[in-house]
């Protein structure tokens, strides 16, 4: 049996709920619209999409009516900041491999899209690791557990790539690795130094300027009708000449105060942006810069002193920057915590007194805004996507359970099947891995055993 069909019969049941058709109508909620505040009421989903929410909403004949009282609606976690569902990280053999891309290796079938799903998770950006200055491409999925690669996708989405600041990509060798931070050569490479950092970021861009010039110039004496040959492609500075035209996001790994304003500062000098510095610990300490450039912030919660870069880091960073006017959204980075995002939204409560629509907004407005999704996403509103969580408590207590996944209008995740076939998945299992282990060699009749 191949890995695609023993992986999804065991999780069959999400697969299965994807059939519902029709109007679906989620009544007697407490409905965190994020944007509009909380409605005790309802919640009309129609083809995918939002149409009706309200305390008095009319139901059309048929619908599938879910009864959510004193449950908490919401719409569906983001992660700005993800690695899971990629058989491949980092390409960490050059400084610049914006040539790669992460869309070319997103596994369908990986087991995180589920649990992603389980902890209320419905889109995440998945990035290229930190081991190079200027990383690959990205893309952004949503958790259609059960769907093949190009329908997990998140259709429309602006497409971005992925930088890197700091100690990650001025590691000039060591084991060979696939873990996000890299390093993934053994062989000495260049930078090996934070300046060094900055020289490649400003070499590829004054590359990639001189590439659009080239370009530039082809189409305008084309489209005068010049006959002409045109320039030599170059896949690394395709995508750069697009974040220089603005069609292509940055998203820059980052620590240090000084780290993010050299990038703020190369960014001004060649005239793009930067999207979302991701992680920026120090963020805090240069606040007024980031809101300045306009670059939104996708940090940790409260990770601090796990490694140099990290010892000034504190608990508070996500909320002083949040007050300082700063687009300010809380990743995970990691397959596991990408399942308690709502409790990591709970902490910005603790410390630095956010409400609790500010701190709910850094896991679904907040990210969708940074990653040029909010028309679709991030928000409970008529005509936005169907994507909604459905919690058994508020989502900001440490107790709260997801009970239902509802991605474009359709059950991706149900809590009570999921718990009610465990016992049958389990025994199912064992029996597919006894099927699937060798005969055992036949004994020789008679006579000794051959050596």
């Amino acid at each position: 049996m191949r890995r695609r069909e023993f992986a999804l019969s065991l999780f069959a049941a999400p697969v299965a709920l994807q059939a519902q058709q029709g109007v679906t109508v989620i009544q007697n909620a407490k409905i965190l619209t994020i944007t509009k505040g909380t409605i005790e009421g309802s919640v009309v989903i129609r083809d995918g999409k939002i149409v009706d929410v309200g305390a008095n909403v009319m139901v059309p004949p048929g619908a599938k009516i879910i009864d959510a009282a004193g449950q908490f609606v919401m719409p569906g976690i983001i992660d700005c900041h993800s690695h899971i569902a990629t058989e491949a990280v980092n390409e960490g053999t050059l400084s610049v491999s914006s040539m790669t891309g992460t869309g070319d290796t997103v596994n369908p079938e990986d087991i995180g899209i589920y649990r992603a799903l389980a902890g209320g998770v419905t889109t995440a950006n998945i990035l290229h690791g930190s081991a190079n200055a200027i990383g690959g491409k990205n893309v952004v999925i949503k958790m259609r557990w059960g769907k093949d690669t190009p329908e997990i996708l998140f259709d429309g989405a602006k497409p971005g790539i992925k930088f890197a600041l700091g100690e990650n990509p001025k590691r000039r060798g060591g084991a060979p690795s696939n873990f996000a931070g890299g390093p993934s050569t053994s062989r000495q490479r260049y930078p090996a130094t934070r300046m060094g950092v900055e020289d490649v970021i400003r070499e590829a861009f004054t590359d990639a300027k001189a590439y659009k010039a080239k370009w530039d110039d082809y189409n305008a004496r084309t489209a005068k009708g010049e006959r002409l040959i045109p320039p030599r492609r170059d896949l690394k500075f395709e995508p750069l000449v697009e974040v220089l035209e603005g069609k292509r996001l940055v998203h820059a790994h980052c620590y240090r105060a000084d780290e993010i304003l050299m990038l703020l500062r190369v960014a001004d000098e060649f005239g793009f942006k930067i999207k979302t510095l991701q992680h920026v610990l120090e963020g805090y300490k240069v606040a007024k810069e980031l809101k300045e450039h306009g670059a939104g912030a996708s940090t940790f919660s409260d990770w601090w002193s796990y490694k140099m870069e990290a010892y000034d880091a504190i608990p508070y960073n996500a909320a002083l920057m949040h007050k300082k006017g700063v687009l300010v959204s809380l990743n995970s980075d990691s397959g596991e915590l990408m399942r308690h995002l709502n409790q990591e939204a709970a902490k910005t409560l603790r410390y630095g007194g956010l409400t609790e629509d500010e701190a709910l907004a850094m896991i679904t407005i907040n990210p969708a805004k940074q990653l040029d999704i909010h028309n679709r996403v991030g928000s409970i509103e008529v005509g936005k996507d169907a994507d909604i969580v459905i919690f058994d408590k508020h989502p900001l207590s440490n107790f709260a359970k997801v009970q239902k996944v509802f991605i474009d209008g359709r059950m991706y995740f149900d809590r009570d099947q999921d718990m009610s076939e465990r016992e049958a998945k389990k025994s199912k299992r064992e029996k597919m891995i006894e099927q699937q282990k060798p005969a055992a060699p036949a004994r020789p009749q008679g006579g000794r055993r051959p050596v």
